[in-house]
């Protein structure tokens, strides 16, 4: 009891798993001592998508978004990287096409993964490489039903716009599940593609090495 005394609210959230975490964070105040005493990193690792139901994932995302709009701490570009592929690494299909069903998660965690890209380029690498690769991610709002992205590989450094800029060299389109199992390490371009969940216009070998340029976090 004495224990549990000296524990602050802060530290009782954080301490919370499953379903219970989840209705804690979608009442918090963003603003409050509460909010201000938790670390994103922390509710993270404490997050186990095997313990959810299908929604639930996507309620946790959903809660964090809507915590960063007030509170930017919480704000998935806070999460590390390693902790990022771990949360996406462990949701289940049905998590993750539950969360792409949501346009605003959607979009908010693509943008967060291909924010990433330019971080994550390995310049010993790259660095002779000037390349330009298109992707389309079906179930889009965008022109045919994809979200698209442009990443342009330039002497050691990415940039990523969602703006098509430059002819490719690639265009890959798959869909959003299926990518995060790619940057993720479940999956690879090689068994995506023989199972034709990745379509590839364009330079083939190329594609196909491409994850090599990038030094991706692994799941911790």
């Amino acid at each position: 009891m004495a224990e549990n005394a000296g524990m602050t609210s802060a530290d009782r959230i954080a301490d919370l798993r499953g379903a219970a975490l989840l209705d804690a964070l979608e009442r918090l105040d963003p603003l409050g001592p509460e909010a201000h005493a938790l670390d994103v990193n922390a509710l993270v690792e404490a997050l186990d998508p095997a313990e959810l139901r299908k929604d639930d994932f996507r309620r946790f995302l959903k809660a964090l978004l809507a915590l960063a709009s007030r509170a930017p701490a919480f704000d998935l570009s806070k999460v590390e990287p390693g902790r990022f592929a771990s949360l996406v690494a462990s949701a289940s299909r049905a998590q993750l096409e539950s969360v792409v069903a949501d346009r605003a998660l959607r979009e908010r965690v693509l943008d967060e993964i291909f924010a990433r890209m330019g971080a994550h380029i390995r310049p010993d690498r790259a660095r002779d490489l000037q390349a330009v690769v298109h992707w389309r991610l079906s179930g889009g709002a965008g022109e045919g039903g994809y979200d698209r992205y442009e990443t342009a590989i330039s002497h050691g450094s990415c940039t990523v716009s969602r703006e098509m800029h430059a002819s490719p060299r690639v265009t890959i389109t798959i869909a959003p599940a299926d990518f995060f199992r790619l940057i993720t390490h479940q999956a690879t371009p090689a068994v995506l593609f023989v199972t034709g969940r990745i379509k590839v216009k364009g330079d083939l070998a190329f594609a196909a090495g491409l994850i090599g340029f990038f030094d991706l976090p692994k799941p911790v």
